[in-house]
């Protein structure tokens, strides 16, 4: 009978001190990156000189204004999950928990388009800038685009390419300011740059410690940057040639649902569980207004801003939409009429109205806000010049700047 006795590896003592080593260093490193986060806060407290409602103190307040729902988007099964518009101003396409894609004329309230995703909980989706196509995506994992024809009978599914795939479900989609790259953001924690004619993977963003629940890409035509938010309550931007994080905001307490860049691309707004929607300015390094009231104790799903920037749209989970005057931090309006949460909100592109999705299963497409204070009563016999026009068609009102005198003014007429 032979006996053999173990003596063990020599190798197991070397792997147990590295790790022992390993763990130092990356202690040492947290310690040192969370004095050096500090030293950052310190730099930009001493900045931090006045609030953006103070330096607003002298200008005139809004006045009074009317918002009212004019279109009722009726056709999805269950939850409306994402929307967003046409360049046209006119279309809108939609994703819901029961697993449909719908374009939707808004005017007409007609359905255009519908496509049936291979699974259900729809989550993100986006139209191409030249309206041709749709992205969408979800608890697939992927990001899927359809083009669109003239033909509404045309199967739609049969077109469909898969763009880009992720290791965890696709929260976020938007097409660049092209029909040929497309970004994403994922449970994974990460966000990516796809080529949409090959599928190809340009360029992925790593920093989010949780999941990436949403993304905005920067107004310019030129820019290279997006914003994106998470679970892990940061909003990050990103450089999309380096794939680097530029700058970092943490100030949120619970998840940030949405994201929203100013017009200007100097600014963006967030919205978090928290049930606040907080201002970070781009120049400054740092949040410059808070929007909330002790009343709101509900999450924010969805920001946007109107096409001056002087508004702040907020959809809440309490069933609202609370409007928010920008410069004042104060509630200038509430909107009430969804019978569930508001998921989305989306802003038109030519301002003159807004579309929300709730879990209720539908859409609204409400006026933009235009402010009675400021209208104008044209007496008979007066005489004045129109230089453009601007007709909102969800109203019986039409826009247009004219020339009394030597003042410019927008005035307002019924049609």
């Amino acid at each position: 009978v032979l006996n053999f006795k173990y003596r063990g590896s020599p190798l197991i003592p070397e792997m147990a001190t590295q790790e022992v080593q390993l763990n130092e260093t990356l202690a040492h490193l947290k310690t040192e990156s969370e004095t050096l986060k500090s030293k950052l806060e310190e730099e930009r407290a001493k900045l931090h000189d006045v609030e953006l409602h103070q330096v607003a103190e002298k200008v005139e307040g809004l006045g009074q204004f009317v918002m009212k729902t004019r279109r009722t988007l009726k056709g999805h099964g269950n939850k409306v999950l994402c929307m967003d518009w046409c360049k046209d101003k006119r279309r809108i396409v939609s994703s819901s928990q029961d697993g449909k894609v719908i374009v939707w004329d808004a005017f007409t309230t007609n359905k255009e388009h519908a496509v049936t995703m291979p699974c259900t909980w729809v989550m993100a989706c986006a139209y191409a800038p030249s309206g041709c196509a749709v992205a969408c995506g979800g608890l697939d994992n992927k990001c899927s685009v359809y083009p669109l024809s003239l033909d509404k009978n045309e199967n739609l599914a049969a077109k469909k390419k898969s763009v880009a795939m992720h290791t965890n479900y696709l929260s976020a989609c938007s097409f660049t300011n092209s029909d040929m790259q497309i970004l994403t953001s994922s449970g994974d924690g990460t966000c990516a740059l796809w080529d949409v004619e090959s599928g190809q993977l340009l360029q992925s963003f790593h920093g989010h410690a949780a999941d990436v629940l949403c993304l905005d890409l920067a107004p310019s035509e030129t820019g290279n940057t997006f914003v994106s938010g998470g679970c892990d309550k940061k909003a990050n931007v990103w450089d999309m040639r380096s794939g680097q994080c530029i700058q970092s905001f943490e100030t949120h307490e619970s998840d940030i649902n949405s994201v929203r860049y100013y017009p200007s691309g100097d600014a963006f707004a967030s919205g978090s569980d928290d049930a606040t929607c907080r201002l970070y300015d781009l120049r400054a390094d740092r949040e410059v207004a808070i929007y909330s009231k002790e009343s709101i104790i509900f999450g924010v799903s969805s920001v946007d801003f109107s096409l001056s920037g002087r508004l702040l749209f907020g959809g809440y989970n309490d069933y609202t939409i609370n409007v928010w005057d920008v410069l004042k931090g104060t509630r200038v309006s509430i909107l009430f009429g969804h019978e569930n949460r508001v998921s989305t909100l989306r802003v038109s592109p030519d301002g003159t109205a807004f579309s929300t999705g709730s879990w209720d299963h539908t859409l609204r497409v409400c006026d933009d806000c235009y402010f009675l204070s400021n209208l104008t009563t044209l007496q008979p016999r007066v005489t004045f010049l129109v230089t453009s026009c601007n007709v909102c068609c969800f109203s019986l009102f039409f826009f247009f700047l004219s020339d009394l005198g030597l003042r410019m003014r927008t005035q307002r007429m019924k049609w």
